[in-house]
């Protein structure tokens, strides 16, 4: 059998899943205003929209098209100041994907392996909803990627945190973080904060998994509009409470995964043996 493909494996890109235990918790909108807000404080940032049923990508952030083709390459399309790609440059957004686990697999591989991303510190994987074959495939085509969890406050917390922690069992992904979304909502009369959906999901999910929470969310009309308009809100309105929500949480990802990465596994060195050579420098390297 062949060996199966890796990607992103220099330590230079860190690569974070972006996952929800259950569909309608905002994954995609966070996923976009993360990646924004990463671009415009200058990094290089790239969207893999894995959600290939449900993508919802392209239209977040206002992009649609097809791909050109370079060198046998595909070139990602570009929004923001974010590198993206999708299945939804390649189908209609009216036709279903009713495709089984081998095909997925494969249009995974191409949009890790023939797509152009150029140098990129940051590629954020949009994952569909639960634990399905695609989560499943994107993790082992990137070993070396983190998860971020995407939850709201409700539906019985505990449910939320025991998913969220089969998940990263089942994925092998790195847990790195939860983002709570629709924390609360402001009441745009008296500013009064509402916790609609209760309180202490995010909270829990992250003591589940052992990890920070990443940042809360205030339920923002908004940032759903501005989803549909393409233009993400940390674009349009930056200095709302819930645009600056987003622009933390992107900072305090950006700290709390690069704490983890370039730190391989394996970074014991054999008593009496050459420290590692900083990264990027092939040697030869021989045990004592």
């Amino acid at each position: 059998m062949p060996q199966q493909p890796t990607f992103f494996q220099d330590g230079k890109t860190t690569v974070i899943a972006i996952a929800s235990g259950k569909g309608g918790v905002g994954k995609s909108s966070v996923t976009v205003n993360l990646a924004c807000a990463l671009a415009a404080e200058g990094h290089r940032v790239g969207v893999l929209d894995a959600d290939v049923w449900g993508f919802s990508v392209p239209r977040m952030m206002g992009v649609s098209g097809q791909p050109v083709a370079f060198n046998n390459m595909i070139l990602p399309l570009e929004s923001h100041g974010v590198r993206i790609i999708s299945m939804g440059f390649f189908v209609d957004e009216e036709t279903p994907v009713i495709w089984r686990g081998l095909m997925l697999q494969k249009a995974i591989n191409q949009f890790l392996g023939d797509v152009y991303w150029g140098e990129l510190d940051f590629l954020l994987c949009d994952l569909p909803p639960g634990t399905g074959d695609v989560s499943i495939s994107l993790a082992s085509f990137l070993p070396g990627a983190q998860m971020l969890v995407v939850t709201t406050p409700q539906e019985a917390a505990r449910k939320v945190a025991e998913r969220a922690g089969k998940m990263a069992e089942r994925t092998h992904l790195r847990p790195l973080g939860v983002i709570e979304n629709m924390s609360w909502f402001e009441c745009p009369h008296c500013g009064e904060p509402t916790r609609i959906f209760g309180e202490g999901g995010g909270q829990e999910a992250a003591d589940t998994l052992g990890v920070q929470l990443i940042g809360q969310v205030p339920l923002y009309p908004p940032l759903r509009a501005g989803g549909d308009a393409g233009t993400p809100l940390v674009v349009s309105e930056p200095d709302s409470a819930a645009g600056i929500a987003l622009r933390e949480a992107a900072r305090s990802l950006a700290q709390a995964s690069r704490s983890i990465v370039g730190k391989p596994l394996g970074l014991m060195v054999a008593p009496g043996a050459a420290p590692a050579q900083p990264a990027g420098h092939a040697h030869a390297h021989h045990q004592h």
